[in-house]
């Protein structure tokens, strides 16, 4: 008796709960529980690795989170860019990461800006600029390396992060990125963690004040949410594809 009524019931109760409890319970958790779960684990993480200050790539001091450094590694491999421009060299150990992916794809270089030199690095396929990136100077030097290129030209702002700075950033250089391609804004977790909250307004302020004055860029969310947390929220600019008018 038992036994049939459970066969009868199961079934039903199954379906119960795939219709019509598990979806809102779904979104609940994706909406309200989840991000605050990821932004959790990202505070710990920041602290754990002090703020992957001390990550490297072949010995080479990086200062860059892991999982965003996968996403550029898997952008770069998708886009192809025969240059990718990097506003804000540090240590250098970022331009030498590009310009050994690009050894292993076979073309590509890189021109990284800095205003001093932190470093002691040498690269074939890099080419380092030292001033400040909003300066006319380095702006000339970069619109020649710009004019050579023969494909897709790739951005990344990673200098100075106040919200001030990044503008003008996005200003000079986002023009130079090709359609279908990226500029990829770093470090938008400023406007989003406490605990850097000194370095406040940073670059969300400039990135969404930047996307109202140019809709020819569009936010790449699902990139930005790749492995659910980032240090570049809203950070992956998509330069979108020329449309071709069809015949008249």
């Amino acid at each position: 008796m038992f036994r049939g009524f459970f066969r009868l019931k199961i079934p039903f109760v199954r379906v119960l709960y795939r219709s019509y409890i598990r979806p809102p319970v779904s979104r609940f958790y994706k909406s309200k529980i989840r991000p605050r779960v990821s932004k959790r684990f990202l505070e710990d993480l920041v602290v754990q690795t002090q703020d992957f200050s001390t990550t490297t790539w072949l010995g080479k001091p990086i200062w860059q989170n892991t999982l965003d450094l996968w996403v550029i590694q898997e952008t770069i491999w998708e886009i192809q860019p025969v240059l990718l421009i990097e506003c804000g060299t540090n240590r250098g150990g970022s331009a030498y990461f590009y310009a050994q992916l690009f050894d292993l794809m076979g073309k590509g270089r890189v021109v990284t800006i800095d205003i001093e030199k932190m470093h002691d690095l040498t690269h074939p396929r890099i080419e380092f600029i030292y001033g400040d990136s909003k300066s006319e100077f380095v702006a000339g030097k970069v619109r020649q390396a710009v004019s050579s290129a023969r494909g897709p030209i790739m951005v990344i702002l990673d200098s100075d992060h106040s919200a001030q700075h990044v503008g003008k950033e996005l200003e000079l250089y986002a023009p130079f990125v090709s359609p279908g391609s990226f500029v990829l804004v770093q470090d938008g977790l400023i406007d989003v963690l406490d605990r850097f909250r000194i370095g406040r307004p940073g670059p969300l302020p400039a990135i969404k004040d930047f996307l109202k004055r140019h809709p020819e860029f569009e936010v790449d969310v699902e990139r930005c949410e790749r492995f659910l947390i980032s240090h570049h929220p809203m950070g992956w600019l998509k330069r979108k594809e020329m449309e071709t008018s069809g015949p008249t």
